[in-house]
C-alpha cells in the first residue's frame, strides 16, 4: 500500500478491520475518539516542542526522528478514520465541502504567501 495506489475507503476499512478484530467499536464513540485523537496530536506536537522552524524542518532528515513524528501522524489519522467510520462521514465529500468554504474565506489572490487580512509583511 502507497498514498498512490491506496484510497480512503482502504484505509478506513483497515482500521475498521482492526477494531473490529478486538471489539473495540463499543468504545469507539465520537466521544472517546476525539479525545483520542486530540491526545495523539499532542504527542505529535511533542516531537516540535522546542524546536526552531529550521530544526523542525530538518527532521524529515533524521530518519529516526521521522519514524517517530510518522507514528503519531499515523495514530493521529487512524483516529480520523475511526471517527468517521462510527460517524459515518464520507471524508471525500466532507473535505470537498470544506475547501470550497475554505476558498471563499482565504481568496488566493488576497492570501497568497500571507496568513491573514491584518498581516502586513506582504505589503
Amino acid at each position: 500500500m502507497t498514498d498512490h495506489r491506496t484510497t480512503v475507503a482502504e484505509l478506513r476499512d483497515l482500521v475498521r478491520a482492526f477494531v473490529d478484530a478486538r471489539d473495540w467499536q463499543q468504545f469507539h464513540t465520537p466521544k472517546n475518539l476525539s479525545m483520542a485523537l486530540a491526545i495523539e496530536a499532542a504527542e505529535l506536537m511533542e516531537h516540535f516542542q522546542w524546536l526552531s522552524v529550521e530544526q523542525s524542518q530538518e527532521v524529515a532528515s533524521h530518519q529516526e526522528k521521522l519514524a517517530a513524528v510518522g507514528e503519531e501522524l499515523a495514530d493521529v489519522l487512524c483516529y480520523a478514520l475511526a471517527m468517521a467510520n462510527a460517524l459515518e462521514l464520507d471524508l471525500t465529500t466532507t473535505i470537498q465541502a470544506k475547501m470550497v468554504k475554505n476558498q471563499a474565506k482565504y481568496p488566493a489572490d488576497q492570501f497568497r504567501g500571507r496568513y491573514g487580512p491584518e498581516d502586513t509583511t506582504n505589503a
